[in-house]
This record gives structure tokens, sequence and C-alpha cells, in this order.
């Protein structure tokens, strides 16, 4: 036996020890416990415990319905700051709490106001709940009707603002809103005073074509026409000298 171990020397010899190959990709690893296990928080979704708090409290009046509940609502709406307040509002609309969002945002723009943007963030929500809640499409007449009653004209230079308000307003499909914003555009000089935006105008134009109002809309584009012109003599002139 020992004869024969040292007739094969290749027995004695030690294998290099075996590298693996490394495997392109990545590795999953896995941390912590069940709060690893949550979505990731949502912009806007940073409340603070007041803001917490008073969404509570809302719900709660709301569900329980007591006599004062105006006076309830208002005092808890009033203690909040603006951010506090927003926030407030943002959270009662992502959980479709619609009828007490609109209770916030009357709070919010009595206090410090509203730009176009908001609006249109609003009536988004409004018509997302609109399936669950047929009387919300009413609320998004509403809101127009109170946008034009407090300001009696809309802000033209806030491009950015009026074409997510139309856009917003034509989702929802509400014909008498976006007609009337369409007014509401011209009453406080679109076009005359201020720079039309094209983009502002395509929106405009596309919505009134879906809801049939082909003359308002051909109107509409012969306003800017117009005013795309009136608005680029200066500049020829100014490039002549």
């Amino acid at each position: 036996m020992a004869f024969s171990l040292f007739q094969n020397p290749t027995f004695l010899k030690l294998k290099p020890p075996t590298i693996a190959t490394p495997r392109w990709g990545y590795v999953r690893v896995r941390c912590g416990g069940p709060r690893s296990q949550r979505s990731p928080l949502m912009k806007g979704r940073i409340l603070s415990i007041e803001a917490i708090q008073a969404i509570q409290t809302l719900k709660r009046l709301h569900r329980t319905n007591p006599p004062n509940l105006s006076s309830l609502v208002s005092n808890t709406l009033t203690r909040l700051i603006k951010s506090d307040l927003l926030a407030t509002l943002r959270e009662l609309l992502r959980q479709q709490h619609c009828t007490i969002a609109l209770r916030a945002f009357s709070t919010l723009r009595s206090e410090y106001g509203a730009d176009l943007s908001l609006y249109a963030e609003i009536i988004s929500a409004l018509a997302a709940a609109a399936a669950a809640a047929a009387e919300m499409t009413d609320h998004v007449d509403r809101l127009i009707l109170d946008l034009e009653a407090e300001n009696e004209e809309i802000k033209c230079d806030d491009h950015k603002g009026l074409a997510s308000l139309i856009k917003a307003v034509v989702a929802a499909r509400s014909r008498e809103s976006t007609v009337r914003i369409y007014g509401l555009m011209k009453k406080s000089g679109y076009g005359s005073v201020t720079e039309p935006d094209e983009y502002v105008v395509k929106v405009l134009v596309n919505g009134l074509k879906s809801f049939g109002e082909e003359a308002l809309a051909r109107e509409l584009q012969d306003e800017y026409k117009i005013a795309l012109a009136m608005f680029s003599k200066p500049q020829l002139n100014t490039l002549r000298f």
C-alpha cells in the first residue's frame, strides 16, 4: 500500500484553493422588520403633530356630526399655520375626504389666498372622487364660481397654473366651468393686456372642442393670432432701431 502511494506522486500534491468566479448582478439585502416594508413617503406627506391632530379631529367631527359642527371645524382649522393647513388639506384629499377638504380649502383661501395651481389640484381630486360621489362634480363648478366671485378676474400671467386649472376642469368634464374660465380670461385682459401663452391656448381650444364648443374654439384661435401679431410689433420696432 505504501509503495503504491510513492509510485503516484500526484497524490501528495495539494490542490490550489478554488476561487469562485464573481457573478455579475446585485445581491438582495433584507434589513429590519416590518418598518422596512413600508412604502416610501410621497411628496407633501410629511405631517406635523398639529396637522395630524387636526385631521383626526375633523374626521371625528364629520363622523359624529355635532350640532355646532361648523364652529368646531372652523376653530380647528384657524388654529393651524399656513403650512400645516395646506398639508391637512392635501392629506384629506389623498384620503378622499373631499367634503372636509373643501372646508379646509375655504379656510385656507380666506386666511391666505390660493393660487390657480391649488385650485387645479383640488379639482383633480374632486374629479377622481366623482365616481364614488356624484355630487363632487357640482363642487367643481362651485369652486370656479367662487373664484370668479372673489377675484372677478383670473391671474393670466400664471401660465402654468392657468393651464393646470383648465386641464383639471376639462378632465372633470365640466363644460360650464371651461366656458366660464374662457370668459374670465377675456375679462382679465388675456390677449389684450397680458400676452397669451401658446400652450394655454392650445389646452383651452382642445377643451372647448371636446365639449362641442367649436365656435368658441375658433374665436379663441382668431384672438390668439391677433394678439400674437400685436405683441410681436414692439419687438420688430426694436429690431429696426
